[in-house]
C-alpha cells in the first residue's frame, strides 16, 4: 500500500533504518533543497551534522528522531510523501531526492519527497525545542494513559465529528485517515457522529480499539530491509488486511452490507452503514 505514513508506518521505518545506521559517523550531508529544512538552515544543518556519530533513533507520534553521540538530535516529519532510505553508495538515485547523508560505513541515508512537505529540525544539546511541536502531542495510541475516561474528558464536549477528532494530534499522537477508518469500523461508530453524542461506553470501546488497531498496524507492517528498499520505503504490508479503509463499494465481512464513502472535513471516510449506524 502506498499511503500517507501514520504511526505504524513511521514505527516500521524506524525499526528498518535504525539498525543500519546505528554507530556510524556522518562524513558529509548534502541538502539539495533547502525547503525541507525547517530549522535552523540548510547550511547550518550540513555543518552541524559533520562528524556526528549516530547512537540510535526514536519515534514520537509521526516524528522520527536521529540521536547523536554529542546529544544533538535531528527530527524528521515525513508528512504526505516523504520517504527515508538507507542505500549502498552506488544505489541508483531516484527522482526527488532532497537530502543525502554519507555514513562512515559506506552507506547513505537518502530522503525523497515528491511534494516536499516533509521537514527536518536540528536541535542542539541543551537547546530548548520550540520549533518541532512535539511537546504539544497527546499520548501515544498504545499508551495506557489513553483510556475511555481520557478521551471523554478531552473530546466529550466537542461538536465536531469523531473521525476528525481522532486526527487531532494534541489529543492522540499518530493517527491519520487509514487507521481512523479501521478504529471506527471495529468500534461500530459512525465516523460523522459528533463527539458530544458519544456515551461513556462508546469512549471506552473507542480507546480499546485504538490500542488494538495501532498495535496491529505496527505488527503487520513488519518487513525486511531488502523488501523495504525494494518498495522505496513507501509500500506497506497492511493493505490486504484492512477491514474498512479503501473498501467503498465492497461488502462488509461482518454483515454483508456495502461500504459507503463520505467526506468529513475534507477527508474521505469509508464506513459500513449497517455496522456503523447513524444516530437519530
Amino acid at each position: 500500500m502506498n499511503a500517507v505514513p501514520e504511526l505504524p508506518e513511521v514505527e516500521t521505518i524506524k525499526r528498518i533504518v535504525e539498525p543500519q545506521i546505528k554507530g556510524q559517523g556522518v562524513l558529509w550531508t548534502d541538502v539539495r533543497n533547502a525547503q525541507i529544512v525547517a530549522y535552523p538552515s540548510a547550511d547550518e544543518l550540513q555543518s552541524l551534522m559533520l562528524g556526528n556519530t549516530i547512537t540510535g533513533m526514536s519515534r514520537r507520534g509521526k516524528f522520527l528522531c536521529f540521536c547523536f553521540e554529542n546529544k544533538d538530535r535531528l527530527f524528521l516529519h515525513l508528512r504526505m510523501t516523504g520517504q527515508l532510505l538507507v542505500t549502498p553508495a552506488d544505489y541508483p538515485e531516484v527522482k526527488h531526492t532532497h537530502l543525502v547523508i554519507k555514513l562512515s560505513g559506506g552507506s547513505e541515508i537518502r530522503y525523497i519527497d515528491v511534494r516536499r512537505f516533509g521537514r527536518f529540525w536540528y536541535i542542539r544539546h541543551g537547546e530548548s525545542d520550540a520549533v518541532t511541536g512535539i511537546q504539544k502531542l497527546g499520548p501515544e495510541p498504545t499508551d495506557k494513559a489513553l483510556t475511555g475516561a481520557y478521551l471523554k474528558s478531552a473530546l466529550g464536549k466537542r461538536q465536531k465529528p469523531v473521525k476528525s477528532m481522532l486526527h487531532e494530534q494534541k489529543v492522540i499522537a499518530g493517527i491519520g485517515n487509514i487507521y481512523s477508518d479501521e478504529i471506527l469500523y471495529l468500534a461500530g461508530i459512525y465516523p460523522g457522529e459528533k463527539c458530544s453524542s458519544l456515551t461513556e461506553d462508546d469512549w471506552q470501546i473507542l480507546s480499546e480499539k485504538i490500542h488494538t488497531v495501532i498495535q496491529w498496524g505496527i505488527d503487520v507492517n513488519q518487513t525486511t530491509p531488502e523488501e523495504y528498499l525494494k518498495g522505496q520505503g513507501k509500500e506497506y504490508r497492511n493493505a490486504p488486511y484492512l477491514k474498512a479503509y479503501g473498501h467503498a463499494g465492497q461488502s462488509c465481512e461482518k454483515c454483508g452490507a456495502v461500504f459507503e464513502r463520505i467526506m468529513i472535513d475534507g477527508r474521505s471516510s469509508t464506513y459500513c452503514p449497517n455496522c456503523q449506524k447513524k444516530r437519530l
